[in-house]
């Protein structure tokens, strides 16, 4: 297999282990080197009282696939120390789309940028974006609960 065939594979079943991302519906679309793009489907429980989703789920959506990009550059695990999303009109649509990518990795600490579209109607717009800087974690994962 090539690295981005692997990099799917790997962040798929990641995905798959994650009950927040399954409850959300995230799945993992395309995943190469330093980028991944995401997509999740809209259901109301992710929505607040207008009918946009949520904050909280943008921040999720765009947290989660910066996160992957990491992973797949570095082959470890990181872990957000600092994000920030930028909410740039309602989020509405039948399907969302995050696009992130490494934008400087190093030993301890890696930065990202990432772009979330509102699919709707055969149309995608630009909703949100957001960057985060992720720590190389080197603890083993915690049992499960």
């Amino acid at each position: 297999m090539n690295a981005a065939a692997d990099a799917l594979s790997m962040l798929r079943t990641v995905n798959a282990t994650a009950p927040f991302n399954r409850w959300c519906g995230f799945e993992v679309q395309h995943a190469a080197p330093g980028e991944v793009e995401l997509a999740m489907p809209w259901k109301p429980e992710v929505g607040q009282y207008s009918g946009f989703l949520h904050a909280g789920v943008v921040g999720a959506l765009i947290d989660t696939a910066c996160g992957y990009a990491a992973a797949t550059q570095l082959g470890a695990r990181v872990l957000a120390s600092h994000f920030a999303v930028n909410c740039i009109r309602p989020a509405v649509g039948e399907r969302f789309v995050a696009k992130a990518r490494v934008v400087r990795a190093g030993k301890q600490q890696v930065f990202t940028h990432c772009e979330l579209y509102a699919h709707d109607k055969g149309e995608a717009k630009l909703v949100a974006t957001g960057e985060t800087l992720l720590c190389v974690v080197s603890e083993p994962a915690p049992a499960s609960r």
